[in-house]
C-alpha cells in the first residue's frame, strides 16, 4: 500500500519537477519583442557658432538654450538621438584675430552644451570647424574618409543604442572642402563604414555628409544600406523660408538638409516595427500642408495648359486627356491630404518629419541660459582687452577724409541733426547697452559709425562715433567740415548708394522687415532730405513694418528665457 502511494506521489512529482525545473523555480519564457518602438532624431548642421540669434529681427530664430530644452522634453517621451553634420563651431572658416577670443569662447560653450545637455551622439566636420586649426575641433568628429595624420580628433563609425534599436552613425566630407587634410574618396569610405556598422549589429544607419546636396544624393544612390543622410551643405544650407516641411526620400534613404545657424531644427520620429525594411513617410500635418501647396501649384499649371489646349483645334486629344487625368488625380490627392494628413502604414516602419522653428516662444534650458550669460560677460572682457592690445587702424591716406562725428555736423546742419536725434539711428548704441552687447563683435559694427574703416570706430575707441550717425550714409566728413570754398564742400556724399543699407546692416539675418523705401520714410524729413521725403509720399514706414512683424511673431516669450 505504501509502495503504491509512493509510486502515485512520484508520478505526480515528476511532471511538477519538469515544469519547475531542477532548481524548483518557475522558468520564464523569453520576452516577446516589442511590436514597435519610437525613436526621436534631432538633426542639425551649419550652426556656425550661433548660440543665440541677433535680437534685431522681429522673429529671431536659433537659440542653443531653446534647442536644449526641446531635446530634454523629447527624452521624457522616447529614446533620442541627436546628430550634427558639421560646421558647428565658428561663423566662418577664417576669423578676424581681434574677434578670435569671443569666437573661441562661443565654440567652447557649444562644445560643452553638445556634450552635456544635448548628449550629441555624433558630430561631422565642416570647414568652419577648422577656423582655429585641425587640433581645435573640441569634439571627436565622424569623418570616415579622413586619415589619422590630418590632426583632427576622430571618432570611428559608431553604434548608438536607442531603446531596443542599434543606430549606426558615420560621416564623410568632400575632400575639396579640406584640401590640406588628405581626405580620401567618400564613396569608398562610406561603403566600408556601412558594412562595418551592419556587422556590428546596427539595425539602422545614419550618414553625416559635408558636401553639396547633389554629391550627397549621388553617395546614397551608390552606397546601399543608408537609412538617413544629414547634409552640411555650406553656403547652400537653407534659410528658414526655404526649408521644406515635407521629407525628401531618395531610393530608401531619407535626405535632410537642416537650416543654417540652428534656426530650424529637423526632428524625425521613427516608428520601427519588427522586420526592418525601408522607412515610409507617414507625412503629418506640416508636411501635408507643404505637399498641398506643391500640388496646388502643379494643378494651376495644368489648368493653364488645358485652357490653351481647349483653344487649339489641332491639339492631340489623347495628350489632353492624359493631362486631364493627371490633373484630376492630383486634385484627389490634395483633397485627401486635407482630410487625412497623417498616413500611418498598416505594416512596416515609418517616420514623421517636423521642421521646428527655434523661436522666442519656446522655453529655455536654464543651465544653458546661465552659461550664455557667463559667456557674454567673459566675451566682453576678452574683447575689450583684445581691442586695447591691438594696433590702431591705419589713418586715412593723405588728402582723404576721416570721421568727425555728428556734433561737428550740427554746427551747420542743426535742423538735420535735430531730426536725426528723433530717429532709431540715434538710439542704436543704447539698444546694445540695454542687452549688454556693446562689446560684442557680432553686434557693434552696425551700431557705430565707420566701423573698421580708417579713422572710424573700433572696439577700443568709439565714444564720438556711437550710433548710426550722419557719416554712415554720407561718408567721412573732415574735408567737408574744414573746407572754406563751395567746391571742397562737395566732397560729402549727398545721396548714398541704393544698396548701402541692404549690404551693410539691413541684411536678411539682421533686419527681416527691411524695405528701403519704407525705411527711408523714417530717416529723412524736415531739414534732412525734406524734398526727397515728399517724393516718397504716403505709404508704410519702417517703424510700421517692424511693428507688424513683431505682432505677427507674437510677444510670447518662452519660460525661463531672458529675451
Amino acid at each position: 500500500m505504501f509502495a503504491q502511494s509512493m509510486r502515485r506521489g512520484v508520478g505526480l512529482i515528476l511532471p511538477l519537477l519538469a515544469v519547475l525545473g531542477c532548481s524548483g523555480r518557475t522558468s520564464k519564457a523569453p520576452p516577446s519583442p516589442p511590436a514597435e518602438t519610437t525613436i526621436t532624431v534631432f538633426a542639425l548642421a551649419e550652426v556656425r557658432g550661433q548660440i543665440e540669434p541677433c535680437g534685431c529681427t522681429t522673429d529671431p530664430l536659433g537659440d542653443l538654450a531653446r534647442t536644449a530644452e526641446l531635446v530634454t522634453a523629447a527624452r521624457a517621451q522616447h529614446p533620442v538621438v541627436v546628430i550634427d553634420a558639421g560646421s558647428l563651431l565658428y561663423p566662418r572658416a577664417t576669423i578676424d584675430p581681434q574677434a578670435r577670443p569671443q569666437e573661441d569662447l562661443k565654440a567652447d560653450l557649444l562644445a560643452r552644451v553638445y556634450k552635456d545637455e544635448l548628449a550629441v551622439a555624433a558630430v561631422g566636420l565642416g570647414p568652419n570647424d577648422l577656423a582655429a586649426g585641425p587640433d581645435q575641433v573640441r569634439l571627436p568628429r565622424q569623418v570616415a574618409n579622413l586619415p589619422a595624420t590630418a590632426g583632427v580628433a576622430l571618432a570611428p563609425p559608431t553604434v548608438v543604442t536607442a531603446g531596443s534599436e542599434k543606430i549606426g552613425v558615420f560621416g564623410v566630407i568632400d575632400p575639396a572642402l579640406v584640401p590640406a587634410l588628405g581626405a580620401s574618396d567618400p564613396l569608398a569610405a562610406a561603403t566600408a563604414a556601412v558594412a562595418k556598422l551592419r556587422a556590428d549589429g546596427a539595425t539602422r544607419v545614419f550618414a553625416l555628409a559635408t558636401m553639396s546636396k547633389k554629391d550627397a544624393v549621388t553617395l546614397v544612390r551608390k552606397v546601399a544600406g543608408i537609412d538617413l543622410v544629414v547634409i552640411a551643405a555650406g553656403i547652400a544650407a537653407p534659410e528658414p523660408k526655404d526649408v521644406r516641411a515635407s521629407a525628401e526620400v531618395v531610393g530608401s534613404t531619407i535626405v535632410v538638409v537642416p537650416a543654417n545657424r540652428g534656426q530650424v531644427v529637423s526632428r524625425l520620429d521613427l516608428t520601427l516595427r519588427p522586420g526592418g525594411g525601408p522607412l515610409v513617410d507617414a507625412i503629418g500635418p506640416a508636411a501635408a500642408a507643404d505637399r498641398q501647396r506643391e500640388l496646388a501649384d502643379r494643378i494651376a499649371t495644368l489648368d493653364e495648359e488645358l485652357a490653351r489646349f481647349e483653344k487649339d483645334p489641332e491639339a492631340d486629344q489623347a495628350f489632353v486627356a492624359a493631362h486631364r487625368r493627371e490633373r484630376d488625380e492630383l486634385a484627389r490627392t490634395k483633397d485627401e491630404l486635407g482630410t487625412n494628413p497623417r498616413r500611418v502604414p498598416a505594416t512596416g516602419s515609418y517616420f514623421e518629419l517636423a521642421q521646428l522653428r527655434i523661436s522666442k516662444a519656446l522655453a529655455c534650458d536654464l543651465d544653458v541660459v546661465k552659461a550664455k550669460q557667463e559667456y557674454t560677460r567673459a566675451a566682453g572682457v576678452a574683447n575689450v582687452a583684445a581691442a586695447k592690445a591691438a594696433p590702431p587702424p591705419p589713418p586715412p591716406p593723405d588728402g582723404t577724409a576721416t570721421y568727425v562725428g555728428t556734433e561737428a555736423c550740427a554746427d551747420c546742419h542743426a535742423e538735420a541733426v535735430t531730426f536725426w536725434k528723433q530717429t532709431r539711428h540715434a538710439q542704436a548704441w543704447q539698444t546694445l547697452v540695454e542687452v549688454d552687447k556693446q562689446f560684442d563683435f557680432d553686434c557693434i559694427n552696425c551700431h557705430v559709425t565707420g566701423w573698421g574703416k580708417p579713422g572710424g570706430a573700433t572696439m577700443a575707441a568709439n565714444e564720438t562715433l556711437r550710433d548710426v550717425q550722419c557719416e554712415t550714409c554720407h561718408g567721412p566728413g573732415s574735408i567737408h567740415v574744414d573746407a572754406d570754398d563751395v567746391d571742397a564742400k562737395k566732397t560729402i556724399t549727398l545721396a548714398p548708394a541704393t544698396d548701402l543699407c541692404a549690404t551693410e546692416c539691413h541684411t536678411i539675418e539682421h533686419s527681416d522687415t527691411f524695405d528701403r523705401t519704407a525705411y527711408l520714410r523714417d530717416v529723412i524729413g524736415p531739414g534732412h532730405g525734406e524734398k526727397a521725403r515728399a517724393i516718397l509720399g504716403d505709404g508704410p514706414t519702417g517703424h510700421e513694418l517692424r511693428k507688424a512683424g513683431l505682432a505677427k511673431a507674437a510677444a510670447t516669450l518662452g519660460a525661463g528665457c531672458p529675451k
